[in-house]
Formats: structure tokens, sequence, C-alpha cells
């Protein structure tokens, strides 16, 4: 891999190692994260594409999010991005597929769920995973601390899945 190249760039390798494809569903990152993964030469070979879900209606009529739980847990919750990892994945017919909800502010943020305040969520073939964060910082650079950090779990998450055997 060349020098300097970025998390998004080592994901391409993984992805296309293992012979998996991608899809990503994003709220509060806007398409930062698509863009990111987009930026490498030759990543439509694993990159089937993305949903931007800003309203609630979106994330249910794109991703098949559940009414129940946008009204029980909120937009910005560990169900919610459960499901827009899941629901990208289904859609796309990816293997993998990735979820970021949450809060960049200034403004939106309440007690219990701060400006900052993310979920993000990778489904694999074998595991869903969402972790929740609480970033700091202006509007741009809780969207990059976002988008970065869910480059980081989708990394995990393919790293736990064996490489194709090029044997076969």
């Amino acid at each position: 891999m060349a020098k300097n190249a970025g998390p998004e760039a080592e994901i391409g390798i993984l992805l296309k190692e293992r012979g998996l494809t991608l899809a990503i569903a994003e709220s509060c990152t806007g398409g930062l994260l698509s863009s990111m993964v987009t930026d490498v030469a030759g990543s439509s070979e694993y990159f089937m594409g993305s949903v931007v879900v800003y309203s609630n209606d979106a994330k249910k009529q794109l991703l098949g999010v559940k009414d129940e739980t946008l009204k029980k847990y909120g937009a910005v919750s560990r169900p919610t991005a459960t499901e827009m990892a899941q629901g990208i994945k289904e859609r796309f017919g990816t293997r993998v597929g990735v979820s970021v909800t949450g809060i960049a502010g200034p403004g939106g943020g309440t007690p219990k769920k701060p400006v900052g305040t993310v979920f993000i969520g990778v489904s694999t073939p074998k595991k869903i995973t969402v972790k929740k964060f609480l970033f700091k910082g202006t509007r741009k650079e809780i969207k990059k601390q976002s988008a970065l950090q869910a480059l980081e779990m989708l990394k995990s998450g393919i790293l736990k899945i064996k490489p194709l055997d090029k044997e076969l």
C-alpha cells in the first residue's frame, strides 16, 4: 500500500481481498463518509452505493427503519443505527453495511443526547456492531470525526472476516 494512504484506501484493499461489497447509510455526515470511500480509485469494485437519510421518513422509506423504533428511541439511537446498517445492506444486496446517525450541531442537542452524540453501525455477514460516541467541536469537526470513526469501525469489522482463498 502507498505511503500515507488513508484508512479508506486500506479498507478498499481489505474489501477486495475478502470479496466483500459495501453500502453506506448516512445521516449526520451528509455523504462525507461515502465521499471518502469513493476518493479511492477503483472503489467501484466494492462500493455499491449509499443514501443520505436525513429525515425520519427517508430512514423509513429507503432503509426500512421501523416507525416504532423511531418513536421509542429516536433517530439518534442504537436501535436506529442497527436498522439503518441492516437496511442499507439489504437494499443494496451487499455483504457489509455501515450507518451513521447523530447530532452534528450546533443545535438539536438535548441533555440526554447532546450535540456530538453519534451512533455508528457496521453490519457484516456474521455480526452487527453499533457504538455510541460523543464527539466535540464544530459541526464540520463532528462530521469529520464521525466519518473517520466509521472507517475505523468498518476496518475492524472487515479484519474479522477471512480473506478469500485465491487458490480455489
